[in-house]
């Protein structure tokens, strides 16, 4: 079994994200002590965001120049992690309503048509299948569903969505949200976080 790992947090370890999404990997290699993980801090080493280069690139004009090419290379790692991994844990804390940039950068690598996913008569179709997920989901206010400020929730519906688009339909969502409101309102809301991740069975 082998594990992807990512985090896209800025804050380093001062991050709740980061702390969540290493529980759920160590909940898994108590649950799996087989388990390979591989990791990618994709705050630490992002990827550049799409640009012209990359979409003529990916038409088959070659690259000249080596930054571009150096990306192109990491986008290419990017695929082949995800398509060994039989299970992926995302760190994604919410950042202006929705996800890091990083994050967004390497779903934009990765959410590629004939690779992840493919347009059929019926619609679009993952190709993503037998996976599963865990997002590790930290935000300052609260925006899960019946507070005020759900509609303004574009961070985990957007991950959930996206993966389900590419085939990844069994995923759990261990969640810190209220962490600004105070350092009481913040720990029990990692208590109870780390109380779901306690709870996650093989």
């Amino acid at each position: 079994m082998q594990l992807l790992h990512l985090d896209s947090s800025v804050l380093g370890t001062a991050s709740v994200s980061r702390q969540l999404s290493a529980e759920i990997v160590a909940r898994h290699q108590a649950l799996h002590p087989d388990i390979t993980v591989v990791s990618r801090d994709l705050a630490a080493d992002p990827a550049l965001h799409l640009s012209g280069a990359h979409m003529a690139a990916f038409q088959g004009v070659a690259a000249d120049d080596a930054t571009i090419t150096a990306d192109l290379l990491k986008g290419n790692a990017y695929m082949d992690e995800l398509f060994a991994a039989d299970v992926l844990v995302i760190g994604a804390p919410m950042y202006n309503l929705s996800i890091p940039t990083p994050l967004k950068a390497w779903i934009d690598r990765i959410a590629v048509a004939g690779k992840t996913f493919q347009y059929t008569e019926a619609g679009p179709e993952g190709l993503l299948k037998h996976k599963r997920a865990f997002i590790a989901s930290s935000r300052g206010g609260v925006y899960s569903a019946g507070s005020p400020a759900a509609a303004l929730e574009h961070q985990e519906s957007y991950l959930i969505g996206l993966l389900s688009f590419l085939g990844v339909t069994d995923v759990t969502v261990v969640r810190a949200e209220g962490i600004a409101f105070g350092p009481e309102a913040k720990e029990a809301a990692v208590a109870r976080a780390l109380a779901d991740i306690a709870a996650i069975t093989a």
